[in-house]
């Protein structure tokens, strides 16, 4: 059993770091807010008070949080995990962000004689406690192939993409499909609605077809029970298209569809919902919920 740092206890954070605890690990857990790590810690996990406390004392480093600014903090600020000895660590960044910075971190690692991985993750709430995310992966083969026993007690679908920032790259592309995912099963919603159809009698047809996907699956049934709860929030998928459209101005490429399914989310953060979840969209077609036929 390995010692595995954790730091970033959120909706997704705190699913992955207890199945690595369930399988017998040691795990030593970081978060900025202190409660959201209570449940781990009733369960045996250690609180450490910095990141670079956490890399101090763990042989693995897992580290998922919200935004590029959050992952230069937690390896390169003043406590940050760059500030500990990690000769033969192994350092393992499960948030989304950009590519350069995976590719920074993955250098900085090496000249302090550690190793680094960048591998995001998709599949959501479910796919976190139910521990079936697919997991993108970027950096060396033989690391990967070291950490590939922690990955798969979080994940199900785990591919080495290639050098360090593809596991990033590949992130970028599962979003801009699910941003065209995401925009048509809610006008999908809103055509059958108005069409006078039964909602859950189209959400099994299409989900039956061609037309059928993890969006409309997992989002379209909480949509009809109004449940907006983030699975995954509105705020980070913003982020997320941000990083997308940037990288891809980078590589001369233009992808209007996903542009406007960023300009809708943006729409929808100025309404004030930035923290519920992806399926929220819902709200620019039914402000006020499901419209009375």
């Amino acid at each position: 059993m390995s010692k595995i740092g954790f730091i970033g206890t959120g909706v997704m954070g705190s699913a992955m770091a207890a199945h690595l605890l369930e399988a017998g690990h040691e795990l030593f857990v970081y978060n900025r807010t202190y409660s959201k790590t209570e449940t781990l810690l009733s369960r045996g996990a250690v609180y450490c008070s910095s990141p670079q406390k956490i890399a101090e004392r763990a042989e693995f480093v897992i580290t998922i949080v919200g935004y590029p600014k959050d992952v230069r903090e937690v390896y390169f600020g003043d406590q940050g995990i760059f500030k500990a000895e990690l000769d033969g660590k192994t350092l393992i960044d499960m948030t989304t962000t950009e590519p350069a910075l995976s590719k920074e971190i993955y250098a900085e690692a090496l000249k302090v004689g550690a190793n680094s991985l960048d591998a995001p993750v998709s599949g959501g709430d479910l796919g976190a406690k139910e521990a079936t995310l697919t997991i993108m992966v970027g950096g060396d083969a033989k690391i990967f192939e070291k950490a590939l026993p922690l990955f798969q007690k979080m994940g199900q679908t785990i591919t080495l993409q290639g050098r360090a920032g593809s596991g990033q790259h590949t992130k970028m592309a599962n979003q801009i499909c699910i941003a065209g995912a995401m925009t048509g099963m809610v006008e999908l919603l809103a055509y059958a609605n108005k069409a006078d159809l039964d909602l859950e009698k189209v959400i099994a047809t299409v989900g039956g077809g061609s037309g059928a996907t993890w969006s409309l699956a997992n989002y379209a049934p909480r949509i009809l029970r109004e449940d907006y709860s983030p699975g995954f929030f509105v705020k980070h998928f913003i982020k997320d298209l941000g990083i997308a459209l940037a990288e891809a101005e980078k590589m001369s490429l233009t992808l209007p569809a996903t542009a406007l399914a960023k300009q809708l989310y943006d729409r929808l953060a100025g309404e004030g919902f930035e923290n519920d979840g992806t399926q929220a969209l819902i709200r620019l077609y039914w402000p006020e919920g499901i419209p009375e036929k």
